[in-house]
């Protein structure tokens, strides 16, 4: 009986993720399926919005690409930081995700609405998240991207100096993903698994306060005078229908 608790004990107390668990072949392996199936996310989001609301390819890749760049800061930031924290890297990893995912975005949220003030305020559009003027400029993409990258890696850095903290790594470090003992089951689960369904949240809803929305009218307003509009435009011909479809996408971005 003695023994049989003692084996119990060590299976619950130590680490099954080795060290190295998060940058071998496997783990590679899961980050670039959790990639893959979280855009793939992202262009079904594209295709869930009005067809007269629906942003052309090229915007919609301008908001996302953003998107992307930061999770990738993110996300290599914590591969890197969960094997040198004491304890199980598996542990570390997922526990960086979550914070990431919670207070992470909030402050990534708030510096985004931060800088659309000041845009605003001082009229620098191009640092306006979503708005890249008309034709769209890929130089306030590439303003945006520096910005959001720079809101991403300042985030980060909040939240490791966090985790650095003597009482937190105290109690953090004892934390085990049991009853979970085998080591690709668990990297599976902090990589694949949960990681997968929060980001399909996080993904969806960032997106949304990324891309341009006109100010001063509700979604709601917007959509019923855009239906309607459409709506009068199909008694012309359907070439005049198609370019009052233009003009309408046009005005929304």
């Amino acid at each position: 009986m003695n023994n049989s608790s003692d084996y119990s004990t060590i299976i619950w107390s130590e680490p099954h993720c080795s060290k190295d668990a998060l940058t071998d072949t496997y783990g590679w392996f899961m980050q670039f399926l959790l990639a893959v199936l979280a855009f793939t996310c992202l262009i079904g989001k594209r295709f869930c919005e009005p067809r007269y609301a629906r942003r052309p390819w090229l915007i919609w890749f301008y908001d996302t690409s953003k998107q992307g760049l930061g999770a990738f800061i993110i996300h290599a930031a914590n591969v890197w930081l969960s094997p040198h924290l004491s304890g199980n890297p598996c542990t570390w990893y997922i526990v960086n995700f979550m914070l990431d995912s919670t207070l992470g975005l909030l402050i990534i949220w708030a510096g985004i609405r931060l800088a659309q003030y000041y845009a605003r305020l001082y009229d620098i559009p191009l640092i306006n998240f979503g708005e890249y003027g008309k034709p769209p400029m890929c130089s306030a993409w590439i303003c945006q991207c520096v910005l959001y990258a720079a809101l991403a890696t300042f985030a980060k850095s909040i939240l490791a100096l966090v985790l650095r903290l003597p009482p937190v790594v105290a109690v953090l470090s004892t934390l085990r993903l049991s009853p979970v003992s085998d080591p690709r089951l668990e990297l599976a689960v902090v990589m694949l698994i949960i990681p997968f369904f929060i980001n399909i949240l996080i993904f969806w809803v960032t997106d949304n306060f990324l891309m341009y929305r006109p100010r001063g009218v509700s979604s709601k307003i917007k959509t019923k005078v855009r239906y309607q509009s459409i709506k009068k435009e199909k008694s012309g011909s359907e070439e005049e229908e198609h370019s009052a479809d233009e003009r309408l996408l046009s005005a929304s971005v």
